[in-house]
């Protein structure tokens, strides 16, 4: 019999491929548990490719990433829970990461509720890079840019971890990224921010949504309504509790005003 076969002791080719994505994907969460205390905004990244090859579980890669841009948080916590229960420092990381999701889908309340709830010590102290980036997040969706530029300064003023160059390079965009959102929102768009929170988008689905509203905006602001639409255009419904959904109607009232102000 073939040496893969049940029969002769050997593993079939299914079942290897599924111990080997077993295998891979706790290697990726053992580097994001790292990555937490090292540079959280990479281990946010870095939850995408894991969930990319948990999807062997979850049926699909497409699937993982459409849950993540489903704009559905209490789905994603709910996926995230055994991770965040076992993850270094729970009573401090668990907070942090429930009100970085959060946030990310514009639930700004009930991020800065749980954040409170974070446990303050040494942990706490090692995550200021996540703090800083989670921070930059809620003031933006507040509305408090000056506080919001500041803490983006101190976040892109912070040395880089010792990583991989493509990390390095993915965590330096995403530093940048979160910039860019900052001033698309205070409307003082940069040239080539567009495509940094597009880049983004696409390289973190957690923040998916939060950069294609940046990218909506500045789009409005440069007068390009089809790509303003079309950037929104897949959004979800969001609920009264997401920012998002304000944001979203304020982005569709403006798109109407300067439709009807061409037409006239």
């Amino acid at each position: 019999m073939p040496a893969g076969s049940p029969q002769n002791g050997g593993q079939s080719a299914p079942r290897l491929l599924t111990k080997l994505a077993f295998v891979v994907s706790a290697a990726l969460a053992a580097l994001a548990l790292r990555l937490a205390w090292e540079s959280p905004l990479a281990g946010i990244v870095l939850l995408g490719v894991i969930a990319s090859l948990v999807g062997l579980r979850w049926a699909s890669r497409r699937r993982t990433r459409r849950i993540l841009r489903s704009g559905d948080v209490e789905t994603i916590l709910e996926r995230w829970s055994s991770s965040l229960d076992r993850i270094p420092h729970p009573e401090t990381m668990r907070p942090l990461m429930t009100a970085t999701a959060l946030a990310a889908h514009g639930w700004v309340d009930q991020a800065r509720a749980v954040l409170r709830t974070a446990e303050r010590g040494p942990a706490w102290d090692a995550a200021l890079e996540h703090r800083l980036f989670l921070e930059s997040l809620l003031l933006t969706f507040e509305g408090s840019f000056e506080q919001a530029e500041r803490k983006a300064a101190a976040l892109a003023a912070l040395p880089l971890p010792s990583a991989e160059p493509s990390m390095l390079e993915r965590i330096t965009m995403l530093r940048g990224a979160v910039a860019a959102l900052i001033r698309a929102f205070s409307r003082k768009s940069l040239p080539g921010d567009a495509g940094l929170m597009l880049e983004a988008s696409d390289a973190s689905p957690l923040v998916h949504w939060a950069m294609r509203y940046g990218a909506a905006i500045e789009a409005v602001d440069a007068g390009e309504l089809g790509r303003a639409r079309g950037l929104i255009a897949e959004a979800p419904s969001w609920p009264s509790q997401s920012y998002f959904a304000s944001f979203h109607h304020e982005i569709d009232a403006e798109l109407e005003r300067r439709a009807s102000a061409d037409l006239d």
